[in-house]
């Protein structure tokens, strides 16, 4: 027989592919081996998906480090991990869009204030539900912001272990693990009827702190030293944010005269 993923020619009596490491399935499809492949893939204490999500939290270093110098078979790769990530922001987007309108509601940060349509803050002006639709190609966007401000960071530090690709896996699997916290734990709250505002700043703060933890681990660094350099990251992010703001309110200026 061949295999059925590269057509290599196999044993009858293999159970995987020695070429391509696929398993060799014979048996027709059933619901009950549909359930147990699903069960199986994610929720199987060996598996790679649930291993990768429990080892970023535990040991991130093992994760990133190990991607970064060649080892892929342990863990899920960062680009599937960051694309399961996004799926999990879609979910999250459809339920406040269908079932959650209300959570989006800006009356109560802006204790129900006018200030005119010809303000550009005004609440009046935005369209939160529309934003709210562009999640996942925000958080696509962040990761270069972010592996630039990291990358640039540990570069002016003297700390260039790292090239600015591996900064990119660094962030990648830091800010897909991030999404995937603020996507079950939005929904979760969102549920528990929990005011959005409310879930947003924590989850904001427990990020913050989760890359701290992460550089941390990644460069082995002392405590403070660690501290010292998420100071300085958030400063050169805050920096860059702000340009690209006051860019594309430019951009958009001379395109509104035109």
């Amino acid at each position: 027989m061949n295999c059925k993923n590269c057509d290599t020619k196999l044993e009858n009596s293999k159970n995987y592919c020695f070429e391509c490491g696929a398993k060799v399935i014979t048996k027709r499809l059933t619901f009950k081996s549909i359930c147990a492949e699903i069960g199986d893939k994610f929720f199987n204490l060996d598996n790679k998906l649930l291993k990768t999500f429990l080892d970023l939290f535990s040991k991130p270093d093992d994760v990133i480090v190990n991607f970064i110098n060649g080892t892929r078979k342990k863990h899920v790769n960062v680009i599937q991990y960051f694309a399961i990530s996004l799926t999990l922001v879609g979910i999250q987007v459809f339920l406040m869009n269908t079932f959650f309108k209300d959570a989006m509601n800006m009356d109560a940060l802006f204790g129900n204030k006018t200030y005119g349509k010809d303000n550009p803050f005004s609440p009046e002006n935005f369209n939160y539900e529309e934003i709210n639709n562009y999640q996942s190609l925000i958080y696509v966007l962040s990761v270069p912001l972010s592996a630039f401000s990291t990358w640039f960071t540990y570069f002016i530090v003297n700390d260039r272990r790292y090239n600015f690709t591996e900064h990119i896996v660094i962030n990648l699997y830091y800010s897909a693990q991030v999404i995937i916290i603020s996507s079950l734990t939005g929904i979760l709250f969102l549920c528990l009827g929990i005011d959005y505002l409310v879930i947003s700043s924590f989850i904001t703060i427990i990020t913050l702190i989760y890359l701290l933890y992460v550089l941390h681990k990644v460069f082995k660094t002392k405590l403070l030293e660690s501290i010292s350099r998420f100071i300085l990251i958030m400063l050169i992010y805050a920096i860059f944010f702000i340009l690209i703001i006051i860019c594309s309110a430019v951009i958009g200026y001379i395109i509104a005269k035109k």
